[in-house]
């Protein structure tokens, strides 16, 4: 019986749908046990031990294990997500999501890899983490998905999870950040998706308790628009400026600022000071002693500075005071 919340039931159904529900998780126990007595050899079910760093271990081989810690929990196919995941959660609840995955050991999607993947590489400052995004479709249908990017010691790959084989991890063994998401590309082919949109993330901090949320789509590629020449240039300079650290979160509530050429983002000097009219104070400080003795050579070759200093009140207009 399928109880949905747009359908009004009686009290007496409700009560009975009720009752029946609190018989059964009451006599769960005792079910669980006899099933056991009959079944003295059938095993408890397994949690899988959740993967510890070593120091003798090298980086593919930590990701090798991460990866297949995230096999064993295998890929959930009922429909149901069972773990909430919200996107602009900061990355320490997050990371309290990721916790409780290892707890419980229950099938996850790709987007739950990506968020147990960044809570598993934490701590190794050489392992950079990003979040890359595709859009497909197929049949007149779209579809998404998402794996985390990896780069350490000048070569790319992934972590993730998804129905093929080929659309998740990739070894840590490309060149260029072109070469992996061509590489995606080329998988999507074999079953007959054509790729749309390409959305790459920044660098997630290796910090658990941050309260910044990730950064899913710093770039966001037309692939279906575009050819894979100026792909591979886009891709190129946006994984410079990424190994360069020089690329900021945006904030949502004021847009970055766009620099055009020849102009600097700067702010501009304030113009000066209407001028002031000279009251009787400054007239008798001008026409004082200090200034009658002073002797200011000025070379010649410079007639438009002398003209200058040769108007003092123009310096006291603008708000100087010549003191010798």
């Amino acid at each position: 019986m399928v109880i949905c919340h747009k359908i009004t039931f009686d009290n007496g159904t409700w009560n009975k749908a009720t009752s029946s529900a609190a018989a059964a998780a009451a006599t769960a126990p005792a079910a669980r046990r006899g099933f056991a007595a009959m079944n003295p050899h059938y095993p408890e079910p397994s949690v899988p031990p959740v993967p510890n760093y070593k120091i003798s271990m090298s980086i593919p081989e930590w990701l090798h294990a991460i990866q297949n810690y995230m096999k064993t929990l295998q890929y959930n196919h009922t429909g149901t997500q069972f773990f909430e995941i919200r996107k602009m959660r900061p990355l320490s609840g997050l990371m309290e999501t990721a916790k409780e995955m290892t707890r419980e050991s229950l099938p996850i999607k790709c987007l739950e890899a990506v968020i147990l993947g960044i809570y598993l590489t934490n701590g190794q400052p050489s392992i950079e983490r990003f979040p890359i995004s595709f859009k497909t479709q197929f049949s007149g249908n779209y579809f998404h998905h998402v794996v985390l990017g990896i780069y350490s010691n000048g070569r790319y790959g992934s972590l993730g999870m998804s129905r093929r084989s080929d659309l998740m991890d990739k070894p840590l063994t490309f060149r260029t950040l072109s070469d992996l998401i061509f590489d995606f590309e080329d998988s999507y082919k074999k079953y007959l998706h054509t790729v749309k949109k390409v959305k790459i993330g920044l660098y997630v901090p290796h910090e658990p308790h941050s309260f910044q949320p990730i950064e899913w789509k710093q770039l966001v590629l037309n692939v279906a628009k575009m050819m894979r020449s100026d792909l591979r240039k886009e891709l190129e300079k946006y994984a410079r400026d990424l190994r360069m650290k020089i690329l900021k979160p945006t904030n949502a509530h004021s847009p970055p600022l766009e620099r055009s050429r020849g102009k600097s983002l700067s702010p501009r000097r304030r113009q000066s000071s209407p001028t002031r009219r000279l009251g009787r104070r400054d007239k008798s400080q001008m026409e004082g002693p200090c200034l009658q003795k002073t002797e200011v050579s000025i070379p010649s070759s410079l007639p438009a500075l002398s003209n200058k200093v040769a108007d003092l009140s123009t310096l006291n207009e603008v708000g100087y005071q010549i003191r010798i």
